[in-house]
């Protein structure tokens, strides 16, 4: 692990995140640029946050500088894929409601809080509160 005076260890595993099959590309880890040291540049998510880790090790003392950015790209590309599953989570759940309606039988009908009235029972003649989740009522 490398250390980071901040007290953060970051583990450096030198292949990409589809495995140690594929080649690590110069633009992430770089032993040509200076003889000396091996340039590094790495994205990831940190505490929620999207990071690019850019910084250098010494070959030979193994010590090394390096500093995180927000990664605008990596953000984006999050962003996307969260707005996506969330949409998909969404369009199950529509399609989950509407198949309990109209699998439950003919005691448990759909009720809009609008359709709420004395005529609901003999209680009140004020419409009836109900929690958010609890979208049927039984007749």
């Amino acid at each position: 692990p490398a250390g980071v005076s901040s007290g953060v260890n970051l583990m450096l595993q030198f292949w990409p995140p589809s495995g140690p099959t594929e080649k690590v590309s110069k633009e992430y880890v770089d032993f040509e640029k200076d003889p000396s040291k091996v340039v590094l540049k790495s994205r990831f998510i940190m505490n929620g946050v999207c990071v690019q880790l850019k910084g250098w090790v010494d070959i030979k003392r193994l010590d090394g500088v390096a500093r995180l950015e927000f990664d605008y790209d990596l953000a984006d590309q999050e962003d996307k894929t969260v707005r996506a599953k969330l949409r998909e989570y969404e369009e199950r759940q529509l399609k989950n409601e509407f198949s309990l309606a109209g699998s439950v039988g003919p005691h448990l009908m759909p009720v809009q809080s609008n359709q709420l009235s004395s005529s609901t029972g003999p209680e009140s003649s004020a419409p009836r509160s109900h929690h958010p989740s609890h979208r049927y009522h039984p007749y």
